[in-house]
């Protein structure tokens, strides 16, 4: 597990009226350290989702960050098993060893959002990632992940989203957002990007637990609430 913070100054981005802040995760569908991130996902939606718009997106696992064969997948779950301190065994039943990355059970939770499942809904990406680390289940394999996505959101329709994942757009957009990725030279996936309208930005790339996190997203809302109450209260700037 790898950390990185990393915080700047940028053009602020666009937000709706009621959101001071927008979170981006970037991850891969079968990666099992945004698997063990996903209860930090949960906790900080629920409790800043008045305030922050959040988002998640795909960024590909390559053959670098991907196991060499199945004992050293298995070695790599219970070693990170142990550090994050798990009450549950990762099954290594989706591996397939001829395929050097992942498509197909991110391609179906990409396409699923054409569908209404938005970037903020996390039913299907969670059902597909679970169906292979929990269940064991070939997710790699384009019918068995649709399979997982439809029995969690009933009102897909399978051969719909077959069609949408297989075609050449959606993958344009996974290969785009992993490139989006990449240009943050974050080393790690789960990878969250915090930015508040007053143009902060932090980086946060490896990290699972939710602390630095929360305190992180405290101190980015108070200072865009403090420029927003001064900006209502004082004279503009002058031109």
């Amino acid at each position: 597990m790898c950390f990185q913070f990393a915080i700047c100054r940028i053009p602020a981005p666009v937000f709706p009226s009621q959101m001071l802040l927008k979170i981006t995760y970037y991850l891969d569908v079968i990666s099992s350290w945004c698997h063990w991130s996903e209860p930090t996902w949960a906790l900080l939606k629920s409790r800043f989702d008045e305030e922050t718009e959040f988002q998640w997106k795909v960024a590909l696992m390559d053959s670098s960050g991907m196991p060499k064969s199945r004992p050293q997948l298995e070695w790599f779950y219970r070693r990170s098993g142990t550090i994050v301190g798990a009450n549950h065994t990762i099954q290594s039943g989706w591996y397939d060893p001829q395929l050097e990355e992942y498509l197909a059970p991110n391609l179906v939770a990409e396409a699923a959002i054409d569908f209404g499942i938005g970037r903020n809904d996390d039913r299907v990406r969670l059902a597909i990632a679970e169906a292979g680390l929990l269940d064991g289940r070939p997710t790699s394999q384009l019918a068995e992940a649709i399979a997982a996505a439809v029995a969690a959101v009933p009102e897909l329709d399978d051969k719909s989203l077959n069609a949408r994942a297989s075609s050449a757009e959606i993958e344009q957009r996974i290969r785009a957002t992993t490139a989006e990725f990449h240009a943050l030279q974050a080393p790690q996936r789960p990878t969250y990007v915090l930015e508040n309208e007053i143009g902060d930005r932090v980086v946060f790339s490896g990290i699972v637990t939710p602390d630095p996190l929360i305190a992180t997203i405290g101190a980015m809302l108070a200072d865009a609430k403090a420029q927003q109450d001064y900006d209502k209260s004082h004279e503009p700037m002058p031109r």
